[in-house]
């Protein structure tokens, strides 16, 4: 995993490292209560103060979950009634509704609590019920709630414990640019179909925007990207001592992932440990080319712990993969380098048909950090689209980043059974 490749006076060094011996940020919260306040879906008070530190009610959380389903007028309208003897006035329409709807429960059939503080979990069950989610249909579970809406990028962090007015606003503000279940749609979107959001005063906010900040990149994709760690043998293996590790992103919500060939080259198995923490074991891999340097690879939905997943998030592959890629082009990598914890970059592409000796397919070339670790990783367009995966620099160059092409997955067969990585492993041996 460590070798080196020379070609012409200049060392291509591939990006496989040898492993090395929540709560919302300051400011963000701010800036969170301005956008839904902008929007019209919080009002503070006429000071402006909206009391980010003060604790999120569960009154308040239900409230807010009703605004933005854009329901308002449906609560009201509502004559059904949940029984709980302990509402306030202001909000006892959006909690009916919302117990109504199967988004919220009380503390007892007669108690709702209104002015307890929400916790995590509490508030994503609700938020993934709202969007079409399902804990009685196992899409998740009560327990790992807040882990699960990490886990498919519907939270931009890792929330824990008691929310606070602010983690409150800033978890709504992410959710507005995340799709339904269903796919008719963002929450953002389905508010300006019902008139409820301006058009012209989102998109003047940059939430509809179709290019992203390296910041937006990182906030909705990273979750899609994980560390891949592989073992030798078995022995390291059943000890969880890997030998080497890499990176990988997923391209389907059911784990299929991709990386490169070199990162699971010589490897008996493999773990994905993604950015919530988790790790999940590599079951099979799909399709493999080591002359172009790409794996396809199934994740397993059932973690080492034995928690079992619905959905992962995944990243959307550029549907024309580096067709319209031209130099010049801001391009964003998210990668685990170094093992030491996902990590985002931007740059330009340089060249867009590298030729470089170990690979045979030209190589996208690129000025975006990569380092050790980052092999498997992923290139993004300016519109959060794969372009490329990146695989390796030229170790006597000063920026000469290189990513092989996504274009080879676009037309992969997936549809096979696979084989286990160490069957890969044995097959490639035959070769050498």
């Amino acid at each position: 995993m460590k070798t080196k490749f020379f070609a012409l006076l200049c060392a291509l060094a591939l990006l496989v490292s040898a492993v090395p011996a929540a709560s919302a940020l300051e400011g963000e919260t701010e800036r969170s209560a301005d956008i839904l306040a902008t929007l019209g879906l919080v009002q503070g008070s006429a000071d402006g103060d909206y009391a980010l530190d003060a604790p999120a009610t569960r009154a308040q959380a239900a409230v807010m979950l009703v605004r933005l389903a854009g329901a308002l007028d449906q609560a009201r309208a509502d004559i059904w009634i949940a029984g709980y003897l302990d509402l306030p006035t202001w909000a006892e329409d959006s909690i009916n509704y919302a117990a109504h709807q199967g988004w919220v429960s009380g503390a007892t059939q007669v108690k709702y609590n209104p002015g307890s503080q929400i916790d995590a979990g509490d508030w994503y069950a609700s938020l993934l019920r709202m969007l079409g989610y399902s804990d009685k249909d196992g899409d998740f579970t009560l327990d790992y709630a807040a882990t699960f809406a990490r886990r498919i990028g519907l939270a931009s962090i890792t929330y824990d414990g008691l929310m606070t007015r602010g983690d409150l606003f800033l978890s709504i503000r992410d959710a507005l640019t995340f799709p339904y279940k269903d796919g008719s749609g963002t929450v953002l979107e389905r508010l300006i179909e019902k008139g409820l959001v301006s058009r012209a005063t989102a998109n003047a906010l940059g939430l509809l925007t179709t290019e992203l900040s390296a910041r937006q990149a990182a906030d909705r994709h990273l979750s899609a990207v994980f560390r891949l760690d592989n073992y030798r043998t078995q022995k390291a293996a059943e000890l969880e001592e890997p030998d080497a590790n890499a990176s990988g992103f997923f391209i389907s919500s059911d784990g299929i992932a991709v990386t490169n060939y070199h990162s699971i080259e010589g490897a008996v198995a493999a773990t994905a440990e993604l950015v919530t923490g988790e790790t999940f074991p590599v079951e099979r891999v799909l399709y493999y080319d080591a002359g172009i340097d790409i794996a396809v690879i199934q994740v397993s939905r059932t973690s080492t712990s034995h928690q079992t997943t619905s959905a992962f998030a995944c990243l959307e592959i550029a549907p024309s993969g580096t067709k319209d890629v031209r130099v010049g082009d801001t391009v964003y990598t998210i990668s685990d380098p170094l093992g030491l914890g996902l990590a985002v970059s931007s740059g330009v592409v340089s060249d867009t048909a590298r030729a470089v000796p170990r690979y045979d397919l030209p190589c996208l070339m690129d000025t975006a950090d990569i380092s050790q670790g980052s092999s498997g990783g992923a290139l993004l367009n300016v519109y959060g689209q794969v372009i490329g995966v990146t695989s390796g620099a030229f170790a006597y160059g000063n920026n000469m980043y290189l990513a092989v092409p996504i274009d080879p997955v676009l037309s992969a067969d997936l549809t096979g059974e696979g084989w286990t990585i160490k069957q890969v492993r044995d097959i490639m041996k035959q070769y050498e």
